[in-house]
C-alpha cells in the first residue's frame, strides 16, 4: 500500500518561511520522480516543484528564486522549502510520486501567509 503524509505546513506571515517534508513508503522511493503540488480556493491545482529520481528539478515561474525542492533516498522523504512567502502562496499543499506509471498523492497540508 503506497502512502504519502505530508507535514509541515500552517500559518505564517508574507515574508516568512516554511518547509515542507513529504514521508513515501510502499515505492521503490530512489526510483520514483516526486512532486509538489498545490491547490488555492476555487482554483485549480498546479505544479509547484518536481524532482526526478536524478536530482533534476523544475519549478513553476512564480516560485522560481524562493522555492526549492530537495529529496533524500536514504529518509524516502521529498521537501520543499519556500522562503519569502506571499499571500498568493496560500493553497493546500500536495505531495506527488510518479513511480512506475503511476500517479500517487498525499492527503495535502494547509499553507496559509498573511499579509
Amino acid at each position: 500500500q503506497v502512502q504519502l503524509v505530508e507535514s509541515g505546513g500552517g500559518l505564517v506571515q508574507a515574508g516568512g518561511s516554511l518547509r515542507l517534508s513529504c514521508g513515501a513508503s510502499g515505492i521503490n522511493f530512489r526510483i520514483a520522480i516526486m512532486g509538489w503540488y498545490r491547490q488555492a480556493p476555487g482554483k485549480q491545482r498546479e505544479l509547484v516543484a518536481i524532482i526526478t529520481s536524478g536530482g533534476s528539478t523544475n519549478y513553476a515561474d512564480s516560485v522560481k528564486g524562493r522555492f526549492t525542492i530537495s529529496r533524500d533516498n536514504a529518509q524516502n522523504t521529498v521537501y520543499l522549502r519556500m522562503n519569502s512567502l506571499e499571500p498568493e502562496d496560500t493553497a493546500v499543499y500536495y505531495c506527488q510520486a510518479n513511480h512506475l506509471g503511476h500517479a500517487y498523492w498525499g492527503q495535502g497540508t494547509q499553507v496559509t501567509v498573511s499579509s
